[in-house]
């Protein structure tokens, strides 16, 4: 036997959660190379654990959690730590603790009611990938490349704008999920998360020699 859950996607999951407490570490340490490294590291996991998942039939409902987690924890800790150096992205940071916080509350409410939440939708992406691109742009003007203070202001608030434009859209639209989900008695919403962290399954030599 062997638990299901095992798999690429979820692993690249997990790093990315673990890879959080040392982007922190170096970014608050100035060694800004290394941070930045870190995060496009974090950045290309999430798009293509979801990409590895699809192909090779490693879809699991504890991924589907899994990986917004990750998005979530990766986000908030970079935005905080972006706040704590460039006054800049604190707008940023107050539109994504806002829509966080309404999407854990409602993950939790569905949990304990034993429904499923809702897994990462394309909306949602693209708002992660703005963000990991307005994050890394507004750094390297910042650090790296040489750009008058007007130029950096202009971009900063572009980037900032239409990332959270996408932050508001998709956390509408993860809300109107929400409410389908809770309101619903179909059984494709079922969910008892302690089962399927538990989730076994033969492996598939012994299935064979089973058949």
């Amino acid at each position: 036997m062997r638990n299901k859950n095992i798999t690429i996607p979820n692993l690249m999951s997990v790093a990315r959660i673990i890879m959080v407490p040392f982007f922190a570490y170096f970014f608050l340490k100035d060694k800004l190379t290394v941070a930045v490294v870190l995060l496009v590291l974090s950045g290309l996991s999430d798009l293509f654990d979801g990409w590895i998942a699809r192909k090779f039939n490693q879809i699991t409902e504890l991924g589907k959690m899994l990986d917004p987690l990750a998005d979530k924890i990766t986000q908030g800790v970079v935005a905080i730590c972006l706040a704590i150096k460039i006054p800049e992205i604190r707008l940023l940071l107050i539109l994504f603790i806002v829509k966080e916080l309404l999407m854990l509350c409602g993950a939790i409410i569905l949990l304990k009611r034993k429904k499923r939440p809702t897994s990462a939708r394309w909306y949602g992406k693209v708002a992660t990938t703005f963000f990991y691109v307005s994050v890394t742009a507004i750094v390297c003007m910042r650090t790296i490349f040489e750009v008058t203070p007007f130029m950096f202001q202009l971009t900063s608030n572009i980037l900032l704008l239409v990332t959270g434009i996408f932050m508001f859209y998709a956390a509408v639209q993860y809300f109107q999920i929400f409410l389908e989900i809770i309101r619903s008695d179909d059984e494709k919403y079922k969910f008892d998360l302690p089962d399927e962290i538990r989730a076994k399954e033969l492996k598939k030599s012994k299935k064979n020699r089973i058949s």
